[in-house]
């Protein structure tokens, strides 16, 4: 089969094109056909270039058919058609495990389901399952045009919260606030933390979620309101280090916490799984929200999606149709 390798060479990551043997399912997991998948910075710049590794298929979710499953495996069968999380979807075939099958809502063509499983689990974990964001509290989310960015503010709008993103790009708040973000704010701004508190009415953001990176920690950590929670997912300033004003943080009473899946079990990231399934699919299914698409790419187009990708140029996701 196809396959597309993340290799890192001289601190770089670079997309290399192979032909691999079809994989087998093992116990508990499925091989899916894949129909489609999406880029993640995550895999390409932190996880490769950061952490190291020579290489590793490429690819962490996917959308496409069950062709075949492995021992243990109940409730999914042959020709179901799914989405979730997965490694090594940059193939025509990919494995995954199965406590992390989501069924593909009909109204979603393959492009648009791909999009869904990181961007939205990783959402659903820093704004519901962690953060705790309540009807009518105010989510601040800081880089809000990325992936993930997009579907914590629709995933914040579905619960009835109130939204404010920040973003470089005067274009993506206009593109954002169209899809129903109340307020955006471009950066780098030198009155960030006056302008977040005007648009709360002086209360300050219930929930931040970073994906810029310890750049703006500090404004974040000023902008939250009493009992604020600040989620960690992103680095994309490359910025790892910053400091703590811990006075701000005991007399408000602050909680700070991190979105990562690298250390997790397949059992702990299965309770994600079942958690996004109860509480946000059924809206994804009817309609309420739908993935945002920046561009779809075709498979040997793989090279130019990741520059494009790196470029900053998109909002939403960056998808790629493998068959």
């Amino acid at each position: 089969m196809k396959s597309c390798w993340i290799v890192t060479r001289n601190n770089q990551s670079m997309l290399e094109m192979r032909d691999v043997p079809v994989p087998r399912p093992g116990r508990n997991e499925v091989l899916i056909r894949v129909h489609a998948t999406a880029l993640n910075r995550g895999e390409l710049i932190v996880g490769s270039v950061v952490h190291g590794g020579p290489e590793k298929l490429g690819g962490t979710e996917a959308a496409g058919i069950i062709e075949a499953v492995g021992e243990g495996v109940t409730g999914w069968h042959t020709g179901d058609r799914v989405m979730g999380r997965a490694r090594g979807t940059f193939a025509e075939y990919a494995l995954m495990y199965q406590g992390q099958i989501l069924p593909k809502p009909e109204r979603l063509t393959w492009e648009q389901a791909a999009a869904v499983p990181s961007a939205f689990l990783t959402a659903y974990e820093a704004v519901v399952r962690y953060g705790r964001l309540q009807r009518g509290e105010w989510l601040l989310v800081a880089g809000a045009s990325s992936g993930v960015g997009a579907a914590a503010v629709l995933t914040a709008k579905m619960l009835g919260a109130h939204t404010i993103g920040t973003s470089s790009s005067a274009a993506k708040l206009q593109k954002l606030q169209g899809l129903g973000m109340d307020a955006g704010i471009l950066t780098p701004c030198a009155e960030f933390s006056r302008q977040i508190m005007d648009i709360t009415g002086g209360t300050g953001a219930h929930l931040a979620v970073n994906l810029v990176g310890g750049s703006l920690f500090p404004d974040l950590l000023q902008c939250l309101a009493l009992e604020g929670r600040l989620a960690i997912v992103g680095y994309v300033d490359g910025v790892h280090q910053s400091g703590i004003d811990l006075t701000l943080t005991h007399l408000n009473r602050l909680q700070i916490f991190g979105i990562s899946n690298a250390r997790l079990t397949p059992e702990q990231r299965a309770q994600t799984t079942l958690g996004f399934k109860r509480d946000i699919l059924p809206a994804i299914a009817d309609g309420r929200i739908a993935p945002v698409v920046d561009r779809v790419f075709a498979f040997d187009e793989l090279a130019a999606a990741k520059q494009h990708m790196e470029t900053n140029a998109m909002t939403g996701k960056v998808v790629v149709r493998i068959s």
